[in-house]
């Protein structure tokens, strides 16, 4: 990464160059000639990277060189942050600089009036500068002995280009191990009960995992096991995770739960006499002690039970007494040439094919059969082009290195080198996360933005740059698991192949660093940590939060990853030092996700270079105003942080904020006014409005969206029910979010105010828009707008009491997914939602010349490319009418796919039309009683007739024991007794858990107890109580035990 940081310092260098001309500074004496002989010192080693970064492979002592490079590079790169940061930050504070005398000197130390009270520069740039000119003298000194070669990257890299990412799906030369081990699955044997072990060994890159995955997705194996359980079990080995993956599993969400025991006896309950599956992948513990108390728990299993094992170490295999070993050996040369070519000759024309066949079966020859390693050369060859890149790569000395297992370093390292500078720094970056994790790509790009790898190229965003060097990555098979959104364009989250993440660790060996903390973090953190930058802490269970890390000042990236992922219980383990912070100098990203936090402390503020900054999935109820000096920050992320009630009032001062994340905060009802200040945001989840303010602090009205001219993706407008009137609504211009895909309205507010009529229509959305979700909404009618939204795909109207009639949605060309939710007058469904009637009573009418508003004259299509339809909790809806639109030879819904009503009690019958014309292919009713009655199957008549062809059709009454909503609420019972049990701890401030029954959970004989008159008590000690109260109670209702539940709350206490 020695290129990368150069590169950074670079162009950082160039930056204060240009901000010193910019605002007439002269520097302090001498400063200036240092600063060129800095930025030519650095030019120079520059041009002999690529030869050492080669040659460090074979030669140790060109790699202590690079080494000693590197941490020149990251002392030089916070320096100079910190320097620009000076510079910018006066700036906006309003220090004039020319309206000082020109002749003046300057040192950036002497100047107090630069707001730097909280941040003191320690020592003066100017010598800062000198002293690395020193160092860099002595590198440069000893570059010159190793007689590198000067050799320059070819440019910039080649744009990608649209759709060119390969999938390859279908694994070549593993039928016959597929077949051996979906037999040994399936094999009965004369045990009455238990379970046998099946090993898959091999070595990494084999496709061992690859292989358990075909099989557990075997529609034979599917049918034979009653509960299959996939678990990646890696290092470092920890029984209690591994047995609540398990069960996470099993259930469907993580057990709320911190001793082994408790998590078996979830574990045994969930599989007792069940006939399961469970593959536990990329085993490497050998010790039977640590697998004992979780193999005696999965005996309670029926019989033919099987447990499936990927191990590289056949001592794994021995050691858990595998019934059989399924030893996974080469791929043949066919079958490597066939993957091989499928991936290196995609799109190559047939003079390419005859030019490159013979030199790319030598390359694929040497890839040895491992499947790994022949996709990783297959993607490098699908970038060259012509026959002399070809040969070179085949003639590489890469071949010849013997690396961290033979055989796989070779071609990796060969790929890894194939990269341009700017994407071989974001790929070795990401040994900053653990093995096996799996990685959320849009994080990864916000950090890549932190460290200052993506550098802006023209008129291109710097996350559009990331997502195109992901994308490049992924198209090199450096990434492994990828999951897509729905559109198959973009990356959301992969994983990286262990022998991958071998590749970029064995790359920042001393730079970035991922530490197991399961005790004193002095003891993991040795001297073989001094020089770590970016560094990784896996805290454990009931493991205090870090209070003392070696070389803190040093770091660059801090990361604590726990895996707190269910409602959070504030203990004293989870508590920040303030000290931390002050010694926390130079972090530029800080992740503190799901680490039980309370609160953070104001020293938080003096992490003046924090770019990132990940607080979500804790249970904050404030954070402190010296948030808001952290002027680099580009990210802040506070999803899921259910208590937070408010920001910090002087959030505009945030002006480089670009990600402001804050969905799944229901508790945050305001936004401080500066968030309107915010013109560099990109991403805020949600827009928050209020009428008038408390008296003390300024809140966002609609009108402070004008500003936020970036905003893109999905965004939240809450509390528009407040809105005065549509003058106010116009001046958001949300007309001109032209980069907002996703927008939810939501009128919901305590103070309605205004016509929301008149309101909605104002608001004039951008045509551009793909998916829409109205709620709450106050109105008699929707908007003429909605039948202009060309591009809009979702659409789901929540709510929407007053509301009789629909717009003619049919005129929507490119809507796929239509959900209509309480709609309760609406009584009537005919031609006017189809957008087929010219009435002078429709609600929204259109130019007839606008073709694009209207039903196409020549093809006459409603609805032409809706896939799913679902009504539900439309009480008055009595009439569904088609019938004239199909005699006038409207095509209707001619892709409909699947259809549901629930909660649709008055509708009469089904408009048969639709069912004739629309290949719908699953009809889902729930709750429609009138439709039970009329369309049963044992009567055989037309009503039946007309639906019985669709091939997955379910008609039936759900007795629910919620609300009747389709969602549903807690279950009153579990509720009340559990305010009973909780009432006595929070107001009696004592324990009486031990006189109950910890297993209970047949809550119907509950109700005759008197616990239910608990329902009524509004007077809970606190919000806070009330919170863990619900939190608990929600993990009852799904199934939990009270006594895990009551473990769970005296952790708390």
């Amino acid at each position: 990464m020695a290129e990368a940081i150069i590169t950074v310092i670079l162009t950082q260098l160039a930056k204060i160059m240009e901000e010193q001309i910019r605002q007439h500074v002269r520097l302090v004496v001498g400063v200036k000639r240092d600063i060129e002989k800095l930025t030519i010192g650095l030019e120079s080693i520059r041009t002999v990277l690529v030869d050492a970064e080669k040659r460090q492979v074979k030669d140790e002592s060109v790699k202590l060189w690079l080494e000693k490079l590197k941490d020149i590079a990251y002392d030089i790169d916070d320096v100079l942050s910190e320097w620009l940061t000076a510079v910018r930050k006066a700036k906006t504070e309003g220090v004039e600089y020319s309206s000082l005398s020109k002749k003046k000197v300057w040192s950036f130390v002497s100047l107090p009036c630069l707001g730097f009270r909280r941040v003191v520069l320690r020592r003066d740039i100017a010598l800062k500068i000198k002293g690395i000119n020193e160092r860099l003298d002595v590198i440069a000194t000893e570059k010159d002995r190793y007689s590198f070669n000067t050799l320059m990257e070819s440019g910039d890299p080649e744009r990608l280009k649209t759709n060119s990412y390969i999938d390859v799906s279908e694994v070549r030369g593993r039928d016959m191990d597929k077949n051996t081990l979906v037999s040994k699955l399936l094999s009965e044997s004369s045990q009455s009960h238990g379970f046998h072990v099946v090993s898959v060994v091999g070595m990494g890159g084999i496709g061992k995992t690859t292989l358990a995955q075909i099989v557990y997705n075997c529609a034979s194996v599917e049918q034979d096991f009653e509960r299959k359980m996939w678990v990646c079990v890696s290092e470092p080995f920890d029984e209690v995770r591994v047995a609540k993956a398990i069960v996470e599993d099993l259930e469907g969400n993580a057990p709320y739960l911190f001793e082994l025991e408790t998590v078996l006896r979830r574990l045994r309950n969930a599989i007792s006499g069940k006939k399961f599956l469970l593959v536990l992948d990329d085993v490497w513990t050998d010790d039977y002690r640590k697998w004992e108390q979780l193999f005696n728990s999965l005996k309670i299993g029926a019989a033919g039970s099987k447990i499936l094992v990927t191990t590289r170490n056949e001592r794994v295999a021995k050691m858990l007494r595998s019934s059989y070993e399924l030893h996974l050996g080469q791929l043949s040369d066919e079958d490597s040439w066939s993957l091989f070519s499928q991936i290196a000759f995609f799109e190559r024309s047939k003079e390419d094919w005859d030019e490159l066949e013979g030199i790319g079966r030598k390359i694929a020859d040497k890839c040895r059969g491992i499947p790994l390693t022949v996709k990783t050369i297959g993607s490098l060859m699908r970038f060259k082009n012509s026959l002399q890149d070809w040969q070179n790569v085949l003639n590489s000395e890469f071949w010849e290195f013997e690396g961290a297992e033979k055989g796989l370093f070779p071609p990796l390292m060969l790929s890894y080198f194939d990269l341009p500078s700017t994407m071989k720094r974001c790929f070795s970056f990401c040994a900053f996360f653990p093995k096996d994790h799996v990685i959320n790509a849009n994080n990864l790009i916000k950090l890549w933005m932190a460290q200052g790898y993506l550098c802006p190229e023209k008129n291109v965003e710097m996350e559009v740059l990331g997502e195109e060097y992901l994308q490049n990555l992924a198209m090199r098979s450096f990434f492994q698991e990828i999951e897509k959104d729905k559109d198959g364009k973009r990356i959301l989250r992969f994983k990286m192949h262990d022998m991958v993440h071998d590749l970029a660790q064995y790359l920042t060996k001393r730079e970035c660093s991922v530490v197991e903390v399961d005790g004193e973090l002095a003891v993991n953190l040795g001297s073989s940590y001094k020089t770590t930058r970016h560094l990784t802490l896996v805290r454990a269970e009931d493991i205090r939060f870090p209070t003392s890390i070696a070389n803190a000042g040093k770091l660059h990236s801090f990361w604590v990853q726990s895996f707190f992922d269910t409602p959070p219980i504030i203990s004293e383990l989870d508590k920040i030092d303030p000290d931390l912070c002050n010694r926390l100098a130079c972090l530029k990203a800080l992740d503190l996700s799901r680490n039980r936090l309370g609160e953070l402390p104001k020293e938080i503020g003096k992490l003046i270079s924090l770019k990132f900054l990940n607080l979500s999935h804790n249970p904050f109820w404030e954070l402190p105003s010296t948030l808001c000096d952290l002027y680099n920050l580009q990210t802040l992320n506070l999803s899921a942080c259910d208590n937070l009630r408010k920001l910090p009032q002087e959030m505009g001062k945030l002006v480089n904020l670009r990600h402001l994340e804050i969905d799944c905060t229901d508790s945050l009802k305001t936004l401080p006014k500066g968030i309107g200040e915010l013109s560099s945001l990109q991403t805020l989840s949600k827009f928050v409005i209020v009428h008038g303010s408390d008296g003390e602090t300024a809140t966002c009205g609609l009108e402070d969206l004008k500003n936020l001219k970036n905003l893109r993706g999905c965004l939240k407008i809450e509390g528009l029910g407040c809105v005065k009137n549509a003058d106010e609504a116009r001046i958001a211009e949300l007309s001109e979010k032209k980069h907002i895909s996703d927008l939810h309205l939501d009128f919901n507010s305590k103070a309605q105010t205004g016509n929301q009529d008149e309101v909605i229509e104002a608001l004039q959305l951008h045509p551009g828009l793909q998916s829409l979700l109205i709620s709450s909404y106050g109105g008699t009618r929707f908007p003429n707008w909605m039948v202009s939204l060309t591009n809009l795909k979702d659409l789901s109207l929540q709510e929407c009491q007053n509301c009789t009639i629909l717009p003619p949605l049919g005129r929507l060309p490119s809507l796929a997914t239509l959900h209509i939710d309480g709609l309760h007058n609406l009584k009537s469904l005919g031609l006017e939602f189809l957008g087929a009637t010219d009435n002078v009573n429709d609600q929204i009418t259109t130019d007839s010349n606008d073709r694009s508003l209207a039903l196409s004259s020549a093809e006459n299509i409603a609805f032409p490319k809706l896939k799913k339809l679902k009504f539900s909790n439309m009480g008055s809806w009595e009439e569904w009418n088609m019938i004239r639109a199909a005699d006038e030879h409207i095509k209707i819904m001619p892709r409909l796919r699947f259809l549901k009503l629930y909660n649709c009690s008055n509708l009469k019958a089904l408009p048969h039309p639709l069912f004739k014309v629309a290949p719908i292919r699953k009809l889902r009713i729930q709750n429609c009683p009138l439709i039970q009655q009329k369309y049963k199957k044992e009567t055989g008549d037309q009503y039946w007739i007309s639906i019985s062809h669709i091939p997955k059709l379910k008609i039936s009454i759900q007795q629910s024991p919620t609300n009747g909503t389709e969602s549903g609420e807690l279950n009153s019972i579990a509720m009340a007794r559990l305010k009973h049990e909780f009432l006595k701890v929070l107001i009696a401030q004592s324990n009486p858990f031990g006189t109950v029954d910890s297993t209970t959970s047949d809550w119907s004989s509950l109700a005759s107890t008197g616990h239910d008159d608990y329902l009524t008590v509004d007077n809970l000690p606190s919000d806070e109580a009330i919170f863990y109260l619900r939190q608990v109670a929600e993990r009852l209702n799904s199934g939990g035990h009270l006594g895990d539940c009551i473990e769970l709350y005296k952790r708390k206490q």
